[in-house]
């Protein structure tokens, strides 16, 4: 039989159980709305000591703590391991830029930070070759569309190599590469690309060196005019001319986003190549 009587505070109505309920049935008030009613003579309830669990102000307090602890966490981990992170991206782009040159990264000890010491990051400023002087860049598409071009410059078994970074665009993101020019600056002795999320299979493949390598020794330019860069990406099995290189099969519009971006990007050093 009920022997206590609970009021909820909100609405007024009157529970008669040994707890208050979950939740009060008028109003829908949660058990820390109803105060146990005391009789007249009757020794009031003790108050329940320390902090009810049980209440919505406490869930809310915690769950509010941890989100705030979890965001702290993130915060201080992503802080603490920038340095790291940013120095493996920069070693990324340093290995793309050598695997221009034709050099193989993944061999057993081969030390990419070593191995590009020897390579000069420049600028072609002005109708010169000047120093860059500012913080490695890990991507040069803001930088050519500001008209910031730079090359790099090395030796490869004595002979001088330019390597020119270009970006542009495939059939769904962004696509980037580099490539190295001999020391006549006429044709290419290796080049680099990749993607951002071009189709697996398909397109994805122009980051496979067996693509990539078809530039290998290709002239810049066809016949003795260099007033326009003539290498271009044609359809797969169909480059005839000494300036064609076949395409990915089934993948028609990342090709032609590699050919603009080749063309287009080399066009933008036609002042140097020509000097």
């Amino acid at each position: 039989m009920a022997t206590k009587k609970f009021k909820c505070e909100l609405c007024g109505y009157i529970h008669e159980g040994d707890k208050a309920p979950a939740s009060c049935p008028k109003c829908g008030a949660g058990a820390d709305a109803f105060t146990e009613i005391v009789e007249a003579g009757a020794e009031a309830p003790a108050k329940k000591k320390g902090i009810d669990t049980s209440s919505n102000t406490y869930t809310i307090l915690y769950a509010s703590a941890m989100v705030i602890l979890v965001a702290f966490l993130l915060a201080f981990t992503s802080i603490v391991l920038k340095p790291t992170q940013d120095a493996n991206v920069e070693n990324d782009t340093k290995g793309q830029i050598l695997t221009s040159l034709n050099m193989d990264i993944k061999a057993n000890g081969f030390n990419v930070a070593k191995q590009f010491e020897s390579v000069q990051d420049m600028l072609w400023k002005d109708g010169q070759l000047v120093p860059y002087e500012g913080k490695f860049l890990s991507s040069y598409a803001g930088a050519i569309k500001e008209g910031e071009l730079h090359v790099f410059v090395t030796e490869v078994e004595g002979e001088t190599k330019y390597i020119l970074p270009v970006s542009g665009r495939g059939l769904w993101g962004s696509l980037w590469g580099y490539v190295s020019l001999n020391a006549d600056k006429k044709t290419i002795f290796g080049t680099y690309f990749y993607h951002s999320s071009e189709t697996a299979g398909l397109g994805a493949r122009l980051g496979e060196r067996w693509f990539q390598e078809q530039f290998n020794g290709k002239p810049l330019f066809a016949g003795e005019s260099t007033d326009a860069v003539a290498i271009k990406v044609v359809k797969a099995g169909s480059a005839s001319a000494e300036t064609e290189v076949n395409g990915i099969t089934g993948a028609t519009l990342t090709g032609n986003g590699i050919d603009a971006m080749v063309r287009e990007g080399l066009t933008n050093y036609l002042d140097f190549i020509n000097q």
